[in-house]
């Protein structure tokens, strides 16, 4: 996993910076229950999507566990924002009308853990809001996907059928599904190379020979300097029984 600590210096300018971030929003804001008054945004970055959800009337707190991400939150929801593990929150049961997790679950090896603890501080009634599949977001046909097809993968910890089984197992039903486009992120065949050199692909490591392969084979594509298509990510929602209060 990479230091976010230290990626939180180039974090938003390499990943759709304000208007994925505005896209990742509106999805999320799209598949909460009216009358949701309280929404906690786990692990929530630099606070760029934290900050649309808090402007949309809600009252929104932020947690993430990585300080770096954490100060730059900070400055864009003031006040709003605490250090904190998604595997252990530190709030009561049933404190949020609302959770989100963006970009989250694909990190963890525990995945059910942080579904658990969002289902803990739901509140009757209220609905967890999490991004499925990413790493399949990125796969959008393209030319560099062709290269990159013989790499080896693991099996995506946020899979969807994965996800509606932690969630499941938690008592959260089933509540809806939602997309958005990134925004900035259709990567040039050069950007790619780069990329695998740097060991984005964790089971790619820097300097074995398949990495340099992958890489050479990716600066030869046609047109190296022109982004391919954007990535699609895709959002489940689901809903803990009950009335809400």
């Amino acid at each position: 996993m990479f230091d976010y600590d230290e990626e939180a210096e180039r974090y938003d300018a390499s990943r759709g910076g304000e208007p994925r971030a505005a896209a990742a929003a509106a999805a999320v804001l799209g598949l909460i229950p009216e009358g949701t008054a309280t929404l906690l945004d786990a692990a929530c970055g630099t606070g760029t999507v934290t900050r649309r959800l808090a402007a949309a009337d809600l009252c929104v707190i932020g947690a993430d566990a990585a300080c770096g991400m954490l100060r730059r939150a900070a400055e864009r929801v003031p006040g709003r924002i605490v250090l904190a593990d998604v595997r252990r929150l530190p709030f009561p049961a049933a404190s949020f009308d609302a959770v989100s997790a963006i970009w989250l679950l694909h990190l963890m090896d525990d995945a059910e853990r942080a579904v658990a603890e969002a289902a803990r501080v739901l509140r009757p009634g209220g609905v967890f809001v999490t991004t499925v599949d990413k790493a399949a977001s990125h796969d959008v046909g393209s030319d560099i996907d062709a290269v990159m097809a013989p790499r080896p993968r693991r099996t995506a910890r946020d899979r969807p059928d994965l996800v509606a089984s932690y969630a499941g197992r938690h008592a959260l039903l089933p509540a809806g599904a939602a997309s958005f486009r990134g925004h900035g992120q259709g990567r040039t065949p050069l950007q790619a190379a780069a990329d695998v050199r740097r060991g984005w692909y964790t089971l790619l490591p820097p300097g074995e020979s398949l990495t340099e392969r992958l890489a050479a084979r990716l600066e030869q594509l046609p047109d190296p300097h022109v982004p391919r298509a954007e990535p699609e990510f895709r959002l489940r929602a689901f809903r803990k029984p009950g009335p809400p209060r």
